[in-house]
């Protein structure tokens, strides 16, 4: 999937690109089903809410087959080495969940806000990837994008250490009203298979799943392999420390993963 001329002015423009249907409803299916195998799983890299649901399974790709190779994927890989102008390795790897009535907040925060403060990436020359493996819609908490936002730079954050399970560097009321006020704010929504590729320095957020539609989506953070991090205070399963670059697979990768559903778990 090579991005146009086109497509790659309005990532710079308004800081996100979204492409509805990137994978087939069977890729996304055997992915949601290896998403329902790892958040069964007794690790320490599943995170869970107050509730029990699962809310985040970090470094799947590490011991799950099916995330593997879609962390390899060229339809993924090719486009952000791309918008990054060179090869990237996985700087962070989460299958995220909003699981029905249990799905809990992600306060408005930039990712490279915490990569900057917690691991000590010198520039943002790294991006995020969303797969969605649900259908996605404004009832099932989807993401929240600031328009332009990503052109601010690193925008002043409070540490957040309360408000859910997963510690954030993470942007106040009155910051993220002025920010609104000038670029206003989209939900990007639409079915299993989607892709989203947006900057990491991109405002975002995401409300509670009240609704009884639960919604999975993998998020592959992308970083140029000579900005690799410098400090590795975090888990290694949080933020990442193998540097080398991606290597994509076949497009075709998923396919012999469709009838098993993914479960064959990684050597």
């Amino acid at each position: 999937m090579k991005l146009t001329a086109e497509e790659i002015a309005q990532f710079e423009d308004e800081g996100y690109l979204f492409f509805p249907n990137t994978f087939s409803s069977a890729e996304a299916k055997a992915l949601k089903n290896a998403a329902s195998d790892v958040y069964a799983m007794d690790r320490e890299e599943v995170w869970r809410e107050s509730s029990g649901v699962a809310r985040t399974a970090f470094a799947a790709h590490t011991y799950n087959e099916a995330f593997m190779r879609l962390g390899c994927h060229p339809r993924l890989i090719v486009p952000v080495c791309q918008l990054l102008d060179g090869q990237v390795y996985i700087h962070q790897y989460k299958v995220n969940a909003k699981a029905a009535f249990d799905g809990d907040v992600w306060q408005w925060h930039q990712d490279y806000g915490t990569w900057k403060r917690d691991d000590d990436m010198p520039e943002p020359r790294a991006m995020n990837v969303a797969v969605f493996l649900d259908d996605v819609t404004a009832a099932n908490g989807p993401l929240l994008f600031i328009p332009g936002s990503h052109k601010l730079g690193v925008i002043d954050a409070g540490h957040d250490l309360e408000t859910t399970s997963y510690p954030l560097w993470t942007l106040d009321r009155e910051t993220v009203t002025e920010l609104a006020e000038q670029g206003g704010c989209v939900a990007p929504t639409g079915p299993a298979g989607s892709v989203l590729l947006f900057s990491s320095l991109m405002v975002h957020a995401s409300p509670p799943n009240i609704s009884p539609f639960g919604r999975v989506i993998v998020y592959l953070s992308l970083c140029q392999v000579d900005n690799h991090i410098r400090q590795f205070k975090r888990e290694e399963w949080i933020a990442h420390r193998d540097f080398t670059p991606i290597e994509p697979l076949a497009d075709d990768c998923l396919e012999e993963l469709i009838g098993d559903g993914g479960q064959e778990a990684a050597e």
